[in-house]
């Protein structure tokens, strides 16, 4: 059994252990700092005797420490601080943030997941309005600016009242409490102080599954989010050559003339194409047949739909568009030319496993690869 040093001090930052097993680069010791993953906390990184831990896992009653290379005996280990701290400051901060959105809202938490650069929780709550996370960031910056104590105990399950979420194992609980808010029964790592967290702030929310997923950041991250918002909006304003608070009326008015200029774009590459198309028409050359027919490469898009239907405009005209990627090809045929466009593709897809149909003038197809298209390209000139 491994003894757990994380569990009464989660300030320690270097400890003693002997190894007691190893097999290969899998370590166990009798005592450890190392958090491991576990309850949606990832676990921590740092070196025993100088080597590398690259992951730490919880076998239940031992504690696997993944190491760049075997280490035996007596060692030292040292914890990677600066990630530890930030797990705690995470950490606390999601117990604050779902004791608020509870005590709020009556909005309880699922589940829990702290990210390398974001954490979330999922709450029971189909949506969560930007009014609401308001609030709640400004209940947890209180909560925070009082420096509320943040106490570990071990108290008998039998005995526990008043947690948070009710707790189904047996025995002794590991219980972190914030002072005069929240009680939850927790193994992970945490601060001593609500000030410790520094800054809850949220982030995006989404539906998931009938409940909300809401992204949020603590401590140093969140400053560092705050800090990285400023120099974008700077950036933008900058570009813009306007203060950060117009931005935003200059940005939709750019977006709107955008879509606008878009539109004209539209419209124009579809008149040139068909102009393009009746051009094309007066240049080929019709064949013993008396049909005329035009084959052209490229993206089988708006433009190229224009350009075929101003050639079939004339009379006794058949276009083939083929296009290289994704493999695909359109046929159109003028309704006095004798062929009827959808059912050649139609013909030409089954062939080679392919997708498409359409109508007597106008067909379209699509194939899972070159080879499929070059066999479909040869069954329809």
């Amino acid at each position: 059994m491994t003894e757990r040093l994380y569990y009464q001090d989660c300030y320690l930052r270097e400890f003693h252990a002997r190894v007691i097993e190893s097999d290969g680069n899998r370590v166990y010791l009798d005592r450890t700092a190392f958090y491991p993953t576990s309850g949606g906390q990832p676990f921590d990184l740092g070196s025993l005797r100088g080597v590398a831990v690259r992951e730490v896992i919880d076998e239940e009653h031992r504690i696997a420490h993944v190491m760049e290379s075997p280490v035996t005996g007596d060692v030292q280990g040292i914890l990677d601080w600066p990630r530890r701290y930030d797990h705690m400051q995470q950490h606390t901060g999601q117990h604050l943030l779902s004791a608020v959105l509870e005590e709020l809202f009556k909005i309880r938490t699922v589940s829990f997941h702290l990210g390398a650069e974001v954490s979330t929780i999922d709450v029971d709550a189909p949506s969560m309005a930007p009014e609401q996370l308001e609030r709640v960031e400004d209940r947890c910056a209180e909560v925070i600016a009082e420096a509320r104590p943040v106490q570990i105990t071990f108290e008998d399950a039998s005995a526990i009242l008043e947690l948070r979420k009710a707790s189904e194992r047996i025995g002794t609980l590991r219980i972190v409490t914030i002072d005069k808010l929240d009680r939850s029964a927790c193994g992970g790592t945490h601060v001593r102080t609500t000030a410790e967290i520094g800054l809850v702030l949220t982030g995006k929310s989404e539906k998931i599954r009938g409940i909300t997923r809401l992204e949020f950041v603590c401590g140093n991250r969140a400053l560092q989010r705050a800090r990285s918002d400023n120099r974008l909006v700077a950036s933008i304003g900058r570009t813009l050559s306007a203060p950060p608070e117009q931005t935003p009326e200059l940005l939709a008015g750019l977006i709107e003339k955008n879509k606008a200029l878009e539109k004209i774009g539209q419209r124009l590459a579809a008149e040139l194409a068909r102009r393009e198309g009746k051009e094309l028409y007066l240049a080929a050359e019709p064949g013993s047949d008396g049909i005329r027919r035009l084959i052209q490469r490229g993206p089988v898009d708006d433009a190229m739909r224009a350009r075929a239907q101003a050639f079939i405009a004339g009379e006794k005209a058949v276009f083939l568009a083929i296009c290289d990627q994704p493999p695909s090809l359109l046929l159109a045929a003028s309704a006095d030319s004798g062929i009827h466009a959808g059912d050649r593709i139609k013909a030409a897809v089954a062939a080679v496993h392919g997708r498409g149909g359409g109508n007597a003038q106008l067909g379209q197809g699509s194939f899972p690869d070159a080879a499929a298209l070059a066999s479909a390209e040869a069954l329809l000139r």
